[in-house]
């Protein structure tokens, strides 16, 4: 089963995202903030991270680029949540090291195709 490790702060969002991706067949972790979402990828190592560019304690972009330099988690694919789609906000995430780059409110179609895209699926 492919295990995602998403980070989000909003408990609305994370409870509609977390639900979707479950009844798609994905085993679901969350964490809450960018410090726990890079302390819990290093720990449970997923598949694939969604990761929330405006959270407290350490913002998305610094988790990416965490995540990013470590060794242990540098190969698994980020993509970015926002909901603040900024001209500029997909080469900034990309730049984090986000692989890819999603809006909020999030179209589950549209983000499962980017989530067989990263994984080769």
């Amino acid at each position: 089963m492919t295990k995602i490790l998403l980070v989000e702060d909003n408990e609305m969002n994370r409870d509609m995202l977390s639900r979707r991706l479950k009844k798609k067949g994905f085993e679901v972790t969350m964490a809450f903030d960018g410090k726990q979402g890079v302390e819990m990828a290093i720990e449970q190592m997923p598949d694939l991270i969604l990761l929330d560019m405006s959270l407290p304690v350490m913002d998305g972009w610094e988790a990416a680029g965490h995540l990013k330099r470590d060794e242990r988690t540098r190969q698994v694919p980020i993509i970015a949540l926002t909901a603040h789609a900024m001209a500029g906000d997909m080469e900034k995430a990309l730049e984090a090291g986000a692989d890819d780059y999603d809006t909020k409110p999030v179209d589950l179609t549209r983000l499962l195709g980017k989530i067989e895209a990263l994984l080769g699926n």
